[in-house]
């Protein structure tokens, strides 16, 4: 599996949004019901939905965030198999949450130190040093 990243102004044809957040000073990961990992806030793109608005639709299910600042990143992709696909990375820092949605996120923990047990070990690191590299964490 390779990770890519490009420049924000990319033309990639983006099938979804991932978002690296946090919420008072702590990262934001999301445990979905059928797992017992953790994982970034994020998804597909709907038919018709512009990316910003996957990101921000993204967010509140899998988080229930009501208020935040949201920045696009940068397009990336994962070539898996053969086959590449992109998505594009979002920092958002949460200023409200409300109730997780009754969707497949199971629950929302708030970590000090990035978790041990991730759904994508090999994607997720990844996208999370790059916001940090690009000094997106105070």
């Amino acid at each position: 599996m390779k990770v890519k990243f490009f420049d924000l102004n990319a033309d990639k044809p983006l099938k979804y949004a991932v978002i690296c957040a946090r919420y008072n000073g702590k990262w934001v990961f999301c445990k979905h019901k059928e797992r017992d990992t953790y994982e970034i806030p994020g998804g597909h793109r709907e038919d018709g939905e512009d990316i910003e608005a996957t990101a921000k639709r993204e967010l509140w299910e899998e988080t229930g965030a009501l208020k935040y600042h949201m920045k696009p990143i940068c397009p990336y992709s994962v070539q898996k198999d053969g086959e590449e696909t992109f998505g594009r990375l979002f920092f958002a820092e949460l200023l409200e949450l409300g109730e997780l949605p009754p969707l497949e996120i199971e629950k929302v923990e708030l970590f000090d130190e990035l978790p041990q047990e991730w759904t994508y070990p090999e994607i997720q690191p990844l996208l999370v040093e790059r916001i940090k590299k690009l000094s997106f964490i105070p």
